[in-house]
C-alpha cells in the first residue's frame, strides 16, 4: 500500500477529503491517505511541503503560487475550489473601530507570514485605496485561536479569515465584522511536491479521481447541511449560504487565469517577477 500524506486547513471546505478518508476509498486503489490538519493554514502547510512532512496540500491559490516562486519545489495539480474565497474583515466586539477606514495604518493580525491572512491584507489594502507600504503593520498571531485571544486583548488590530469559519466568535460577541474582501481568484488548489510527482503519478491521478467523484456530488449528499453544521458548530442558516456560493471545480488553472493572478500579485509586490505557466502547474 503507498502512503502518501495530505495537509489542509480543518474547515467544512474539507468535509468532502474526511468523508472520503472515513469510507476508506483510497485502500480500493491501495493508497494509504493520511490526513494532517494544519490549523496555521497557507503559511504552515508551505513550509511542510518544503520540509517534507507532507507530499500534497489543499490550500491557498495565492499562498502557494507565491511559495513556488519562492522556491517551494511543487506544482499545483487542479483546482480544488473555483468559486472566491470570501474573507472578513474582523475586530474585536469591546474596539473602538467602526469602519474599515479606521483601520488604515493598524496591525492586521495574521498567522504568519506568505499566510493567506497576510496576503489578503495587501488585497484589501489596494481594494480600499491605502498604501500597502505605509498603511499596512502587522503581528503574528499563528491561527485563528490567536486570533480569538489576541485581538481582545489588544494583539493585533483587525483579523482576516473566511466569513463563515469566523462566523461563530461573531455570534458569540468575540469579534465584529468590519467588511468583506474576496479573492479575485478560485480559492483552493491542490499542489503536490514535484518528488512525489515523478515517482507516483499514477497515485496522484487516483487521489484526484476519488475526491473529484466526491465533490461533484457532495452538494447532493442527503443532509449535508446539517452534518456541516454539527461538524463545524455552524449554524444551519449559515452552512445554506455557504453552499449555496460554493463550487468545487475538477480542472487545472488554465494559462489565461495564472497570467491574471501573477498580474495582481506582482502589482501587489507579492511576488518579485513572473514565471512561466510550467514552473507553477503540472497537468496530470
Amino acid at each position: 500500500m503507498k502512503n502518501i500524506k495530505i495537509g489542509g486547513v480543518p474547515e467544512h471546505f474539507n468535509l468532502p477529503w474526511y468523508l472520503t478518508l472515513r469510507d476508506k476509498s483510497y485502500h480500493e486503489k491501495d493508497i494509504n491517505l493520511r490526513w494532517h490538519d494544519y490549523f496555521g493554514g497557507t503559511g504552515q502547510m508551505c513550509k511542510a511541503l518544503r520540509n517534507k512532512e507532507i507530499d500534497m496540500a489543499v490550500i491557498l491559490t495565492e499562498g502557494i503560487i507565491r511559495d513556488i516562486i519562492d522556491g517551494n519545489e511543487c506544482k499545483i495539480i487542479q483546482i480544488y475550489t473555483k468559486s472566491p474565497l470570501i474573507w472578513g474583515v474582523h475586530v474585536a466586539e469591546n474596539s473602538t473601530y467602526k469602519t474599515i477606514d479606521d483601520l488604515k495604518g493598524k496591525k492586521a493580525a495574521i498567522s504568519r507570514y506568505g499566510s493567506g491572512s497576510h496576503l489578503m491584507a495587501y488585497v484589501n489594502a489596494e481594494k480600499n485605496g491605502w498604501n500597502a507600504k505605509e498603511d499596512l503593520n502587522f503581528e503574528v498571531i499563528k491561527n485563528l485561536d490567536g486570533a480569538v485571544l489576541g485581538l481582545p486583548n489588544g494583539i493585533g488590530d483587525y483579523f482576516m479569515w473566511e466569513k463563515f469559519t469566523t462566523k461563530p466568535y461573531v455570534d458569540n460577541g468575540t469579534f465584529r465584522v468590519i467588511d468583506h474582501c474576496p479573492t479575485p481568484w478560485p480559492c483552493f488548489v491542490i499542489a503536490v511536491r514535484n518528488e512525489i510527482l515523478e515517482e507516483n503519478e499514477a497515485v496522484i491521478k487516483d487521489i484526484l479521481e476519488i475526491i473529484n467523484d466526491t465533490t461533484e456530488e457532495f452538494k447532493m449528499i442527503p443532509s449535508i447541511d446539517r452534518m456541516i453544521s454539527h461538524r463545524y458548530d455552524q449554524k444551519l442558516e449559515d452552512v445554506q449560504e455557504w453552499l449555496g456560493i460554493t463550487e468545487w471545480s475538477q480542472e487545472n488553472l488554465d494559462r489565461k487565469t495564472v497570467a491574471k493572478i501573477q498580474d495582481r500579485l506582482l502589482d501587489l509586490d507579492i511576488i518579485p517577477r513572473k514565471v512561466n505557466y510550467e514552473e507553477l502547474i503540472y497537468s496530470l
